[in-house]
């Protein structure tokens, strides 16, 4: 275990972004590190922080579902470390714990906040993907809100990304009849069909959602599990049986628009097809957890699952893998590793 620095590097969110964040909304801030930490109290020297899209929202100063960051305070996060001080009962220096003070390299935190994690079992940046919040939310979307049955033809898009590469895999082990996925590259396509096993897929960047999907699921689509918004979930709707259900998990398209984009045009259909569509807040399913953990853990061990992380080095480097996620130039999870 390396020696307590006197100060810690974490990003500070100092001005709101105008659409695309850039590089003068972001400063990395020096400021004082504590050895000692209070009682009840952990430090905790981060090794690995996720980057997600939802962290787009929490930079805008609008009331949502979870506060806006603040302005000249550091950024917020999912992050997994090692407790290289501890003032709690039940933390040991050594110990892993998975936490949400991610976007800095020393975290003091209240041990409530964080859950001890198991090193030997998957590596670390795990728990920030296919066994942690993404992984959560594939799966409570696609099983608990969307109503997966066997069967079930299934379309997602972002399918390359953290959330959606899990779905169509989750989809496939469950017995799915087809899964189509939609991604921003011909490379990322590949990978879909030939990695995790989707039945079709298709470049967006191409041609139009609403050609491309109906040639990728000609019998329609049972579920779809939206993770862009804008052309797809029109070209969904369109795509959908009778009684289908949507999981609308997020709308990248349109995270960094100045103007509102127009809805989709074929909202009529949500009528007479009789469609749900519904979002998802991976907290509603906290008590899918332990299952979710056990069916996941299943898989990655029989060889039935597979997960990519696009690793960026350095906490220096931080707001550049942000911004190049939201770019589509990860595939899997994008983690921001701190080991080196």
């Amino acid at each position: 275990m390396s020696e307590i620095p006197a100060v810690s590097r974490e990003w500070h969110l100092v001005r709101r972004p105008q659409g695309w964040p850039v590089a003068e909304d972001f400063a990395l801030r020096e400021v004082p590190v504590s050895a000692e930490p209070a009682a009840g109290r952990i430090l905790v020297r981060n090794l690995h922080m996720s980057v997600d899209p939802y962290m787009r929202g929490r930079m805008n100063d609008v009331k949502s579902y979870i506060p806006p960051f603040q302005l000249d305070e550091p950024m917020q996060g999912g992050a997994v470390g090692e407790v290289v001080a501890s003032a709690a009962e039940g933390f040991a220096v050594g110990d892993h714990v998975l936490h949400h003070l991610g976007w800095r390299e020393y975290a003091e935190l209240d041990a409530k906040f964080a859950t001890k994690v198991d090193a030997s079992l998957a590596p670390l940046s795990a728990y920030l993907g296919v066994l942690g919040m993404p992984g959560l939310t594939a799966y409570a979307g696609l099983f608990e809100v969307a109503s997966f049955k066997e069967g079930d033809s299934v379309f997602v898009s972002g399918a390359a990304g953290a959330v959606g590469s899990l779905v169509g895999q989750f989809a496939k082990i469950k017995g799915a009849s087809r899964v189509i996925g939609s991604a921003g590259s011909d490379d990322k396509v590949t990978l879909l069909t030939e990695k995790y096993g989707f039945d079709a897929a298709f470049n967006y960047k191409n041609g139009p959602v609403a050609e491309q999907l109906p040639a990728a699921a000609p019998d329609g689509v049972d579920v779809y599990f939206d993770n862009v918004g804008g052309d797809h979930l029109e070209a969904a709707i369109s795509s959908m049986k009778v009684n289908g259900r949507a999981t609308l998990c997020g709308a990248i398209a349109g995270y960094n628009d100045t103007e509102a984009a127009p809805g989709p045009r074929n909202l009529m259909q949500v009528i007479g097809k009789r469609l749900r569509l519904q979002g998802i807040l991976v907290n509603d399913h906290a008590g899918l957890q332990q299952q979710f953990v056990q069916d996941v853990a299943g898989w990655l061990r029989s060889g039935e699952l597979s997960y990519d992380e696009t690793v960026v080095e350095g906490v220096e480097n931080a707001t550049s893998a942000f911004l190049g996620m939201l770019r589509g130039e990860n595939t899997g999870k994008m983690i921001v590793s701190f080991t080196g």
